[in-house]
């Protein structure tokens, strides 16, 4: 940790040293007995239903006759230091802007748990003995004291730990500095502030209390609420302040996808911080009609965000599509970051097309991340689908070594992205807070809507899958065993159970709080990769991880398929790496005597182009081999296949499934397998170049971006587009190139950006063709300082 520490001090510019943010997360310099929320609001917004003026409001915002009640002239939100202690700075729409040739002010963001300042300007000095002021709190279209959502807080300088509250920290003739104290766990959205003033009874007034004048003031921008992982009072509190830089104000990523073997990443930006995005996740929780009584419980903020991030069931973010026919929208392949889809949902408020797993995963980091929810992307490599809740995947082959494809509903998927939330689970047993598993990909139902989790990670590592939410499914995702069932000539079956097949090398990004390059389709194992399979499972093959899978399995109907047959055969896939597409390849596996007999082999060696998700799409080629194999030795089978045959046939993520089943004469052992493997596509090359010589990036001053790529493939390529998304910099961008790319020729792109936020900024770009589709490349910048 050490390094990483020293790795923030270089990057003050964009991100505050870490013993900064602890200070400012600490609320140093005020009483820490009372940790209130944090707020936003923004005024270049039509009003919202939270904020709309009742019928009351309109009546006492009428300033009663005489000059003895107070009157607002003004209120200052304290923006720039509110936001500075808050750690919200980052957000956009805290600093003045310009939207549609319109100045817009800036908005206050804030996050529960820790107090924040305002000044009240009034039309005369305020008198503590005769002036009564009651703070009014309100959020959602119905504001009840019951249900959390409305707040009346009279002044006070008691301090009650976790409670509203607030006190006069100073007076200066007219204006008066109030701090307000919100509780850890107050409703996160989107709230409106009002004032109330009257005269006190004892003022001279000679009426009841009941009959003096009132006035009311009510703020005309929304505060927004946000979670606070620097709270010990939130539930998303993290201690690790290192884990809080990566995955709450990390705004740029990657997500790794590819196989176990060939681990490749995509770069991935965030945004989570442009201006529109805040207002976007409080829509999409308004969207999947999520209570406001319940949105101060992260739990059922992220299962809704899982279910709201898909289109189906309420008309979410995403349509997934998995049909490789993307026509009437993007391609999944091609978006490089969140900004530009939930940009599209934010302005058109339909779904957009089209999202595939890691897709899902980059829209929900944003998402959390914006409300304070400390969020990860996490492939998982080799992840199983269970349809049937048994636990396991289960295969059928005939017995001339083919699938059966009517009888094969389970699959592996290379890889799947989903995400893991940080928070504490009162509601389970103890030891089961911390990570929780959410998945916005629709599989499958829960609780009849395509949602998933959160499940506790550490829940699913001990096996215990019959907590909320959803445990069976991703238990069997990372940690099923796949069974295949062997059809014999007599027409009965055998089955062989594959123990460590499924939950392979389960990835994340390193936790440092910065950007990185992109190593996409590379089998070098990228230094940025943080594996966290230990978080899920117990090492594969331990008597920890057996145990784990028997007491999940116990629930199942696969209880009696686990009885070890002695096999004196081994077979095993020989890795072919780094096979760039244009390439011929073969399929090899490795047989092994390990008896002291000679033993007779049949074996089928096959190739089939699927999708990343495991379905097939087209058979590529299908051999049979006779072995014989001498006492203790071994030998090695092999299958070409030339670019020729697949080139035709491959589709996105040049994905394919090698299988292999093979029968011993004397012993009568059957053995069967399937295998993923991935063809290696080129990296963009991906510049930013100053026009000066200065080799200094500044805000408001342009520089080019510089990107190539060689058309590896001997066809050209067509319909080919370049897709920009760089948070700070610039707007997402799509630009259609001006024509089609020769076989093996170069295809660059030279494009102006200007800088609009200083700091360590990723610009990630994509190039998306018919023929070479899912091409990216990053590059990172440090932007100065206007001069």
């Amino acid at each position: 940790m050490g390094n990483l520490k020293s790795k923030h001090t270089r990057y003050e510019v964009s991100t505050p040293p870490k013993s900064e943010l602890e200070r400012r997360g600490r609320g140093e310099g005020v009483n820490r007995s009372r940790r209130d929320d944090f707020y936003a609001r923004r005024s270049g917004l039509k009003p919202h239903p939270e904020s709309a003026v009742s019928p009351e409001d309109r009546n006492l915002q009428v300033p009663p006759k005489g000059k003895r009640i107070l009157h607002v002239k003004d209120v200052d939100l304290c923006i720039k230091q509110n936001t500075y202690d808050h750690i919200t700075d980052k957000y956009e729409l805290t600093e003045e802007r310009e939207e549609d040739g319109k100045k817009i002010k800036p908005n206050l963001v804030i996050r529960r748990g820790k107090p924040f300042d305002i000044v009240v300007k009034f039309d005369r000095a305020f008198e503590k003995e005769k002036d009564d002021l009651k703070i009014i709190l309100e959020v959602g279209p119905r504001p009840l004291p019951s249900r959390g959502t409305s707040v009346v807080i009279v002044l006070s300088d008691e301090d009650k730990p976790n409670q509203w509250g607030a006190m006069i920290k100073e007076v200066n003739g007219k204006d008066v500095t109030l701090r307000i104290f919100t509780p850890g766990n107050c409703i996160v959205g989107k709230w409106t502030l009002k004032l109330e003033f009257k005269l006190l009874k004892d003022a001279g007034t000679g009426k009841p209390e009941e009959e003096v004048k009132k006035y009311r003031y009510v703020h005309e921008d929304p505060i927004y609420m946000l979670f606070n992982p620097w709270c010990p009072d939130d539930i998303c509190y993290l201690e690790d302040e290192t884990l809080i830089l990566e995955y709450v104000l990390n705004d740029m990523g990657k997500i790794y996808a590819g196989n176990y073997k060939q681990i490749g990443s995509k770069p991935w930006t965030f945004g989570q911080f442009e201006d529109f995005v805040l207002d976007c996740a409080f829509y999409v929780l308004d969207k999947a009609e999520l209570p406001y009584r319940s949105r101060n419980n992260p739990v059922g903020v992220v299962r809704k965000i899982s279910a709201i991030t898909n289109s189906l069931d309420d008309d979410g973010i995403l349509v997934g599509n998995w049909s490789g026919d993307y026509s009437g929208g993007t391609a999944p392949t091609a978006w490089v970051g969140s900004v530009a889809i939930l940009e599209e949902y934010w302005k058109t408020k339909q779904p957009v097309k089209f999202g595939q797993c890691w897709v899902f995963s980059g829209v929900v980091t944003t998402l959390c991340r914006a409300l304070g929810i400390p969020c990860r992307s996490v492939t998982n490599f080799a992840s199983a689908h269970d349809v049937d809740a048994t636990i396991t995947i289960d295969m059928y082959w005939t017995s001339d070594g083919k699938p059966m494809e009517d009888a094969n509903f389970d699959s592996i998927w290379n890889f799947h992205v989903w995400n893991d939330v940080w928070m504490a689970r009162p509601d389970l047993p103890p030891g089961y807070s911390g990570w929780q598993a959410i998945d916005a990909t629709p599989q499958e139902t829960s609780d009849g809507i395509y949602c998933s989790g959160p499940c506790s990670v550490n829940a699913l590592r001990d096996g215990v899958i019959t907590l909320p939410y959803d445990g069976p499914f991703i238990f069997a995702e990372v940690n099923a065993d796949k069974v295949h069932y062997i059809q014999k000539s007599n027409g009965e079956f055998r089955s062989v159970i594959q123990k460590d097949i499924v939950g392979k090398r389960i990835s994340t990004r390193l936790p440092d709080g910065f950007a990185r390059r992109a190593v996409v389709g590379s089998i070098i194992d990228d230094p940025d990769r943080h594996d966290i399979t230990s978080q899920y499972k117990h090492t594969e093959g331990t008597a920890e991880e057996r145990a784990a899978l028997m007491k999940a399995i116990s629930t199942s109907t696969r209880q009696d398929i686990y009885d070890d047959v002695g096999d004196d055969v081994k077979f095993n896939f020989v890795d072919k790496d780094d096979i760039f597409i244009g390439s011929d390849f073969d399929v090899e596996v490795k047989v092994t005597n390990t008896s002291d007999e000679e033993r007779n082999v049949t074996i089928t060696l096959s190739a089939t182009v699927c999708r990343y998700t495991g379905v097939p799409v087209a058979q590529l080629k299908n051999e049979q081999f006779q072995i014989k194999l001498e006492p203790k030795s071994e030998q090695n089978v092999k299958m070409a296949c030339t670019v020729d045959e697949y080139l035709p046939k491959l589709v996105e993520g040049a994905s394919m499934k090698i299988g292999g089943m093979a029968w011993v004469k004397e012993t009568g052992q059957v053995h069967a397998d399937l295998d993923d493997f991935r063809l290696r596509r080129p990296d963009l090359k991906v510049e930013a170049k100053c026009l000066d010589d200065s080799g200094i990036f500044r805000v408001g001053v342009p520089f080019d971006l510089v990107v190539s790529l060689t058309n590896p493939l001997n066809k050209q390529l067509t319909k080919c587009e370049w897709f920009i998304e760089g948070p700070g910099l610039q707007k997402p961008k799509r630009i259609k190139h001006a024509s089609d790319v020769a076989a093996n020729a170069l295809v660059d792109l030279t494009y102006q950006m200007t800088p609009r936020r200083t700091g360590t900024r990723q610009i990630a770009v994509g190039f998306d063709t018919v023929e070479l589709p899912d091409i990216t490349g990053s590059a990172i910048i440090e932007v100065k300082p206007a001069a």
